[in-house]
């Protein structure tokens, strides 16, 4: 058995690079299944939560002819921010890491993304924003999480096309595409099966920023849930590495994104552009509508909306997309 490595999609800016990842404990236990039954899914996804880190392991990044050397957190986290010329190319581009176990060196590749310079970045929640999740019932949300495999999740009706949309706004040249970051309360440990659920409804390619990892069952119940500061320190960070950007915030009023968004915006009044809440009940929220209403008031297009054909209307009508 070996230490397992985990990579995670990085993010530059013309100063800064920073990439990420975790290291595991050696196990016997598979990976997550996609193409699992749904008992087999549970096993995974049980497994994925029971998994155990390695605290103060030696991780090795290769960048640019030279390897730098860190240690993990005591939750097997690690992050590399060095520096980098501006003179990098801009779009998705390569890096690797390294562990060394036993005398032999274990090697992972990921990418990282230097936005191609432009107008926008996106920055998008995951649960009941685009991915189906049921937050509303906790119950029914953990049914769907062990029971439903990842090609059985559903995506809203409209999303990819709203997305895709945004993701080529402002755009002449087809393979440069804006910057979209996925900011979820989903913990690490869901990595992979976000990653593939995007790749299959064919989402923008993101950088994903979730929550601490978790190494229990009972952590395991209470999935996404729990306090939600750490998408406010994370989304306030995206905005202070891309001081220059301007942004598009969706979200949905299952649980805090109108009032996350509204702050962000009430610290960065020049910054956004556009927030979009998905409404997931029945009736429009209240206290919702004032927090929108409220962000309107610094001068932000917002859009509340049950279909994502009404987010695409409106992203016409301001002239975010064509």
């Amino acid at each position: 058995m070996k230490p397992i490595l985990k990579l995670y999609r990085g993010y530059a800016n013309e100063q800064e690079l920073i990439v990420m990842g975790h290291v595991f404990k050696p196990t016997t236990k598979k990976d997550y299944d996609f193409l699992g039954s749904n008992f087999k899914n549970a096993s995974s996804i049980i497994t994925m939560y029971r998994i155990k880190t390695d605290a103060n392991a030696d991780v090795y990044l290769r960048y640019d002819g030279t390897e730098i050397h860190t240690k993990t957190l005591r939750d097997g986290y690690f992050k590399f921010c060095i520096p980098v010329a501006s003179s990098v190319r801009h779009g998705w581009l390569s890096y690797e890491v390294s562990i060394i176990y036993e005398n032999q060196r274990i090697v992972a590749q990921e990418r990282f993304i230097k936005p191609y310079k432009g107008d926008l970045g996106i920055i998008s929640d995951i649960d009941d924003t685009f991915l189906v999740s049921y937050t509303l019932n906790p119950l029914k949300k953990l049914y769907h999480l062990l029971f439903k495999n990842v090609n059985s999740r559903k995506i809203f009706e409209d999303v990819t096309a709203h997305y895709q949309a945004l993701s080529q706004a402002g755009r002449r040249n087809s393979e440069e595409n804006n910057a979209f970051f996925y900011v979820s309360s989903s913990e690490w440990n869901l990595y992979r099966f976000l990653v593939k659920f995007t790749e299959i409804h064919h989402l923008p390619k993101a950088v994903l920023l979730l929550k601490d990892i978790k190494t229990s069952l009972f952590h395991f119940l209470w999935s996404g849930r729990g306090q939600h500061n750490h998408k406010f320190e994370k989304i306030k960070h995206i905005l202070e590495f891309y001081p220059d950007l301007k942004y598009v915030l969706l979200g949905d009023d299952s649980q805090h994104d109108p009032y996350l968004y509204e702050s962000i915006c009430k610290i960065f009044p020049l910054s956004v552009r556009a927030v979009y809440i998905r409404q997931t009940g029945q009736n429009k929220k209240a206290k919702v509508v004032a927090v929108l209403d409220n962000i309107a008031s610094l001068q932000v297009s917002v859009c509340y909306f049950k279909n994502s054909a009404r987010a695409i209307a409106h992203s016409k009508e301001i002239g975010l997309i064509v």
